[in-house]
């Protein structure tokens, strides 16, 4: 017959360690239980000192708004209005059997519309775009800027402009706000009719 016997003083001393064991992880669970909430509280704290500051402004940098006399306002063409000149001035070539170019840039000298007819050569939409840059640039056709290479030929050299005959400029109160440009056809003064008609298609 096997047989077990248990010494009390030995099991005395296992429940007296099994006692202190679980004292000490209760202790041990309560420590974590409150360093938890005094880091949740700390962090409410911070989050609630965050967003008061975020309220009132503080340590943000404020947004001045731009006084009215520091500002001014200008005039531009619209894409449509931009469009219609454009197609307005390819039509009036293609009634002629003139295959052209057309460019509308507004007044900073950026385009706007270009359009390229059927059998234009390769070279005419950059002219066509040059052209209008001229023309706005100056609030003056192109055939009459050419003239003036004569007393001051270094204008040739400004980027991005182009000294023939074939841009004009669309004025609104007698300032420029585009340039129409064509480009393409076997002479300047057709190019400039053409662009003149573009312009024109704009008072309709």
């Amino acid at each position: 017959m096997n047989l077990t016997t248990k010494n009390p003083a030995t099991d005395s001393s296992a429940t007296s360690a099994d006692s202190t064991s679980s004292t000490t992880r209760n202790t041990r669970r309560k420590k974590l239980a409150l360093s938890a909430t005094a880091l949740a509280i700390a962090a409410a704290g911070t989050f609630g000192v965050v967003t008061a500051n975020a309220a009132s402004g503080t340590g943000t940098a404020a947004l001045a708004p731009v006084a009215g006399q520091n500002l001014t306002t200008s005039t531009h063409l619209t894409v449509g209005a931009a469009t219609k000149a454009a197609q307005a001035a390819l039509n009036a070539a293609v009634k002629e059997n003139q295959k052209v170019s057309v460019a509308v840039v507004d007044r900073n000298g950026n385009t706007l519309v270009t359009l390229r007819g059927d059998g234009a050569g390769p070279q005419s939409p950059e002219s066509a775009e040059r052209k209008a840059y001229t023309a706005v640039s100056w609030n003056a056709p192109t055939s009459e800027l050419a003239k003036r290479l004569a007393q001051t030929p270094n204008l040739k050299d400004i980027p991005g402009t182009l000294f023939l005959a074939g841009g004009a400029p669309v004025q609104a109160k007698g300032a420029p706000i585009a340039g129409v440009g064509v480009a393409g056809a076997p002479s300047g003064d057709l190019d400039e009719k053409f662009a003149q008609a573009g312009v024109a298609a704009l008072g309709k």
